[in-house]
C-alpha cells in the first residue's frame, strides 16, 4: 500500500499568521469548524481572557452582569468584558486543548488585576505548564486608558507588573514565552509611547508587540461610523503608515532596551465598518503582504482578530439571529489565499527513510517531527480516505489542505483536498502526518522536556483506500 515512508520536521514560517478566536466581541468557535472553513491550521490561537479575582462580582462576565446599564462605551464596566479566567471552571483551559489538539499553540492574552500577590501569579504560571509551548500576552494596550488595569494602576505600576509577572512565568513555567503589548513610536528615532514608564516590561517580556488597525471603528457597537465623522468614532491609516509605525518602533525598542526581540502584530484587521466589507480583504492583505516584501526577520506573526464578531472584525460575521452561526465575508476567500502562501506556511524538510514504529515528536507548530508518506495518484481521485484502528491524535496535510483526527476517531474522508484542487494524472502527493496531543495537554512521560515535547508511537499506518470510478453512475 505504501512504498516507502519518510521522517519529515515541521519548523518555522519566513512569517506566522495567528489568529483570534473570541473577545468581549463575539464568542469562541471550535478548531474543528476554522480548520473546515480555512483549509490549515494556524501557528498560534489567541484567547482573550480577564482575572480580576479579588473584585466582588468575579467571576461574572460583566456584560451579563450589567446587562441592560446604559454605558458610554463598551470598556465601561468595573472589569473587562472578556471571558473570566475562573481557574477553578475552566474554561479557558478545555478551549486550549481543543487548539493544542488542532496542531496550534495558545496566545493566551489575560488582562490581570496589578495588586496580585506573588503566589497568585505563581498558582497561574503552575496551571500553565503542560499547555506546550504557549505565549501569555499580560496586560495587553498598555500605554492606553481603556483597560482597568490602566484605570487602576499608573503605568508604571503596570510595566512592573508585567515585569514581575514575567519574572514568576519564566521560573514556574519554562514552557511559556511572555509578550509586551503597548504602543509605538511614531517617527524614527522617536520615543515609544510610555517608554520611559513601560521600560520594565519591555525589558523582562520574551517578545515585543503592539495592536494596530489599519481602519477601526472603535465607537462600535453604540453609534455607526458615517463618512466625514473621522473626529467621532473611527480612524484609519495607510499601508506605508503602518508598516512605518513597527518599523520605528523596533528600531527605538533595540536602542531603549540594548536587547533584540522578536515583534509581533497581536491584533490587526482593516474594519468592515469603515472600508466596506467589499475592501476589506485587499487592505488587509496589501499590509501582510508588505511585510513579506520588505523580508523584516524580525517580524515574527500576524494575528487576524478575529474569526467571528458580531460587528465586522471577524472572517465571519455572528449572525443576529443565532450566535452559533457565522456569516462568511468576501474577506474569508481573501484569507484563505494568504494562508495558502508558501511563505506563510511553515517550513517542511523530509528526513531519510523510516520503519515503523515511529515515535512522533510535538515541539509545537513551529518544531515537530512526523511521517512523510508519498502517494502515486493514478487519476484525479473519487474517494480517497484513511482507516485507523489506533487512538492517537493526528493532524495531516494533503494537496495543501489538512485534516484532523481524534484519538477516537476511525475513518478520515480526505477529498476535500481535491475539490478545489483536482490533480493531473500520475501526479504524486505527500501525505503528511503529525501527532498532536490527545487530550490537549503534554502529560509528564518522565522526559525532562516533558513541558515543550509530547511524544506518542504510531504503530502502523492506517490503511488507504483510493478508487478513480465511482461505485455507480445514476443515467437518465
Amino acid at each position: 500500500m505504501y512504498d516507502k515512508i519518510y521522517r519529515i520536521h515541521m519548523g518555522k514560517a519566513p512569517l506566522a499568521l495567528d489568529l483570534s478566536d473570541g473577545s468581549e466581541r463575539g464568542e469562541y468557535v471550535s478548531q474543528d469548524y476554522i480548520l473546515h472553513s480555512l483549509g490549515r491550521p494556524h501557528r498560534n490561537i489567541n484567547l482573550m481572557y480577564t482575572y480580576y479575582p479579588k473584585d466582588k462580582d468575579w467571576p461574572a462576565r460583566m456584560s451579563e452582569k450589567f446587562k441592560g446599564k446604559e454605558i458610554d462605551s463598551v470598556w465601561d464596566y468595573p472589569y473587562d468584558d472578556y471571558f473570566p479566567f475562573d481557574i477553578e471552571k475552566g474554561d479557558a483551559f478545555e478551549c486550549m486543548k481543543d487548539v493544542r489538539r488542532h496542531g496550534q499553540d495558545v496566545t493566551l492574552t489575560l488582562t490581570a488585576d496589578c495588586s496580585l500577590e506573588d503566589e497568585e501569579l505563581r498558582k497561574i504560571a503552575r496551571l500553565l505548564r503542560p499547555y506546550g509551548r504557549m505565549r501569555l500576552r499580560i496586560n495587553h494596550e498598555c500605554m492606553g486608558g481603556w483597560f482597568t488595569h490602566n484605570k487602576r494602576f499608573s503605568y508604571r505600576e503596570v510595566g512592573d507588573f508585567h515585569a514581575r509577572f514575567s519574572r514568576i512565568i519564566h521560573e514556574e513555567a519554562p514552557n511559556v514565552k511572555t509578550i509586551f503589548c503597548a504602543g509605538f513610536a511614531t517617527e524614527d528615532g522617536g520615543p515609544v509611547d510610555k517608554e520611559e514608564e513601560l521600560l520594565a516590561g519591555y525589558k523582562e517580556a520574551d517578545i515585543w508587540s503592539a495592536d494596530r488597525y489599519i481602519a477601526l471603528h472603535y465607537g462600535w457597537p453604540l453609534d455607526t461610523a458615517e463618512k466625514g465623522k473621522e473626529d467621532h468614532s473611527f480612524n484609519y491609516q495607510s499601508v506605508t503608515k503602518t508598516w512605518e509605525h513597527f518599523l520605528y518602533t523596533y528600531r527605538r525598542l533595540k536602542e531603549i532596551t540594548g536587547q533584540d526581540k522578536p515583534v509581533v502584530m497581536s491584533e490587526f484587521n482593516a474594519d468592515g465598518d469603515v472600508v466596506g466589507a467589499l475592501h476589506q480583504g485587499s487592505a488587509v492583505k496589501r499590509f501582510i503582504d508588505r511585510i513579506r516584501d520588505e523580508k523584516a526577520a524580525w517580524f515574527d506573526g500576524v494575528t487576524m482578530y478575529m474569526f467571528r464578531d458580531r460587528g465586522r472584525l471577524g472572517l465571519e460575521v455572528e449572525d443576529p439571529n443565532n450566535p452559533e452561526v457565522g456569516i462568511p465575508q468576501p474577506m474569508l476567500k481573501e484569507y484563505r489565499e494568504l494562508l495558502a502562501d508558501p511563505y506563510y506556511n511553515p517550513e517542511m524538510k523530509e528526513g531519510g527513510e523510516v520503519q515503523l514504529p515511529f515515535t512522533f515528536r510535538w515541539g509545537g507548530a513551529e518544531d515537530a517531527d512526523g511521517l512523510a508518506v508519498p502517494i502515486r495518484f493514478e487519476h484525479n481521485p473519487e474517494f480517497c480516505e484513511l482507516t485507523f484502528d489506533e487512538d492517537i491524535a493526528l493532524m495531516m496535510e494533503l494537496n495543501g489542505r489538512w485534516f484532523y483526527k481524534a484519538p477516537a476517531t476511525r475513518f478520515v474522508d480526505l477529498m476535500e483536498a481535491f475539490f478545489d484542487k483536482p490533480v493531473a494524472d500520475g501526479t504524486e502527493l505527500t501525505l503528511k502526518l503529525f501527532a498532536t496531543p490527545g487530550e490537549g495537554v503534554n502529560t509528564d512521560d518522565g522526559n525532562a522536556d516533558w513541558m515543550e515535547n509530547y511524544r506518542v508511537t504510531m504503530q502502523h499506518l492506517p490503511e488507504l483506500r483510493v478508487r478513480y470510478e465511482p461505485a455507480g453512475v445514476v443515467e437518465d
